[in-house]
């Protein structure tokens, strides 16, 4: 009988796994078979991994600041430690922490968003490489933004941009390494509130108008006027991740709902 999971004798490393998009991955691969490997800096990773292994699925966990290289080195050792290496790593960490006009952001708040939401990607594509050029296989995916064309998130967007042109780019360099590597540029998601968030601060009434600002830009930049699910932004990661998009590497595919980023 042929097996219809797609990712069986399959190890996937997911970064940001303890919630939202990150834990929707890591529940939906380990119910196609995938061995996995949940990174997170968050405590509540240990529940989605009681989760995946409700499933029968083998699963580590790995607490670790993605933001240094030397996280990412961890978490890619202890794959390799575990399970012999990474046949895919899906690259999820990253999000706004704040919202307002450029020429409001503080120098430190600018670094602090390039560090949260591009860092994370680049140090654990410069970790995974080794390993799977060695094996001569690999599948990379990246979580981007629509956001790349947004208002009141600039250096999220830089962030996500930058992401976007180390997808293209590595693509073409490992191509002949037969590792494939895209992107999913997400649009805005319905998600349970955050349990940590990113900003401990509370916003301020002018805060809050340029958040709303973001929501109403997101929704009217939709061609169906509505956020996405968290569902929808997970199966485009997992057809990029699987075998069904073997002929397809050094693409950004927008989930936005006709949103192009």
């Amino acid at each position: 009988m042929q097996n219809d999971k797609r990712f069986t004798n399959q190890v996937m490393l997911v970064t940001g796994a303890a919630q939202g998009i990150g834990r929707g991955v890591a529940l939906a691969a380990a119910r196609e078979g995938a061995s996995l490997v949940l990174v997170d800096r968050s405590g509540y990773l240990e529940e989605v991994a009681h989760e995946v292994r409700g499933l029968g699925t083998p699963v580590i966990t790995v607490t670790a600041d993605l933001e240094s290289y030397e996280g990412a080195q961890q978490a890619i050792q202890a794959a390799e430690d575990t399970f012999g290496g990474v046949d895919i790593l899906v690259n999820n960490v990253g999000g706004t922490i704040w919202a307002k006009p450029y020429q409001e952001y503080e120098e430190p708040q600018i670094e602090a968003e390039i560090r949260r939401s591009l860092f994370p990607t680049l140090w654990c594509c410069r970790a995974v490489l080794p390993g799977m050029i060695r094996q001569q296989h690999g599948v990379i995916v990246n979580v981007s933004s629509v956001a790349t064309r947004g208002i009141y998130r600039i250096p999220y967007s830089a962030a996500k941009g930058g992401i976007n042109a180390l997808t293209a780019s590595l693509a073409m360099e490992h191509a002949a390494d037969n590792i494939r590597v895209n992107a999913v540029a997400t649009g805005g998601t319905e998600a349970p509130a955050r349990r940590i968030p990113r900003n401990n601060n509370t916003l301020s009434k002018q805060e809050q108008v340029w958040y709303q600002g973001i929501v109403d830009q997101t929704i009217n930049s939709s061609l169906f006027h509505r956020y996405g699910s968290i569902e929808e932004q997970v199966r485009a990661i997992l057809f990029l991740a699987s075998s069904e998009s073997s002929y397809i590497t050094g693409s950004i595919l927008p989930v936005g709902g006709g949103d192009q980023g």
